[in-house]
């Protein structure tokens, strides 16, 4: 079983000016990455916008993601659906094409109940060779995994790690008072409190725009130098935050697009964000990045 830790990005999904993926852009993301130090990337979570992602797109990225990683960092593969048989396909594809583990969102809109997400979650590690990783994102799924439910899961080998987005360091603690399970943190503002109390690392956002500072907060978190961490914590606070300011991945599409890197494209329902919100994030941006970048 690998082992989990450090940064993994969530990937945006660029999209050319016509709303076609551009997959000669993502590769260009994915060097920005891999030269920033990540641990591994994570195409066609929620970042990647997967719910307007049809499948041949969706296939497509996770494959165009491992040939263009060729092995220097991780790809976990969001292959997550409200549908046991559909997260099913989607991750044996993922395991075909040489991805190293899967990122399975909590069934969404269903409302599944524990023994139900239990399942659900169990069926995808039983018939899938890859090693799978929980979600549990309440607001956006409606439905949280209990840590009772981890617990029961963590006993299935082929379960490797859980990402939290709840919003609570909280949970982190009470999952690993009942059991023995890697827990990336899925929000960047928490990732320094989340990794002092047991986290392994986050799944980051923030990380599509500076790599190479989360994997030295991560860094400095998991050898204990939590001053360290703290230090960077507080120089990309205000950007953690704003960069949700609006529903991911809509601020940190606007704010690759205001440093050149993609195009600001979105498909429906997701649109550019409110003048007012975008004026807010290039301000935030201007504060934060500093001498990093030039605006």
């Amino acid at each position: 079983m690998m082992e989990m830790r450090g940064v993994y990005t969530a990937l945006v999904t660029p999209f050319t000016k016509e709303g076609k993926v551009d997959y000669g852009k993502l590769g260009e993301l994915l060097e920005i990455q891999i030269s920033g130090g990540v641990d591994g990337v994570v195409p066609v979570g929620t970042t990647g916008e997967s719910p307007t992602l049809d499948t041949e797109e969706h296939m497509k990225v996770i494959e165009e993601t491992v040939k263009r990683a060729a092995g220097r960092c991780k790809v976990m593969a969001g292959t997550g659906a409200n549908c046991a048989e559909e997260a099913v396909a989607l991750t044996r594809h993922a395991a075909e094409v040489g991805a190293d583990c899967t990122l399975q969102v909590t069934p969404y809109y269903n409302k599944p109940t524990q023994e139900g997400l239990y399942r659900h979650f169990s069926m995808v590690a039983d018939t899938c060779k890859l090693p799978v990783v929980l979600y549990n994102v309440p607001g956006r799924t409606g439905t949280a995994i209990a840590a009772e439910t981890i617990a029961r899961l963590a006993k299935n080998s082929n379960v490797l790690a859980v990402k939290e987005a709840g919003g609570s360091v909280e949970r982190v603690s009470e999952i690993l008072s009942l059991c023995d399970i890697a827990v990336m943190c899925g929000d960047d503002s928490l990732t320094v409190p989340m990794m002092s109390v047991g986290a392994k690392g986050v799944i980051s956002v923030a990380s599509n725009i500076i790599p190479a500072e989360l994997k030295k907060m991560t860094d400095a978190s998991a050898a204990g130098d939590f001053a360290s961490a703290l230090t960077l914590h507080r120089k990309y606070y205000k950007l953690f935050k704003t960069l949700f300011i609006e529903s991911n991945p809509i601020p940190v599409k606007a704010a690759m697009a205001i440093l050149g890197q993609i195009e600001e494209v979105y498909r429906l329902p997701l649109c550019e964000m409110a003048q007012g919100n975008r004026d807010k994030l290039e301000s935030v941006m201007r504060e934060c990045l500093s001498g990093s970048f030039k605006f």
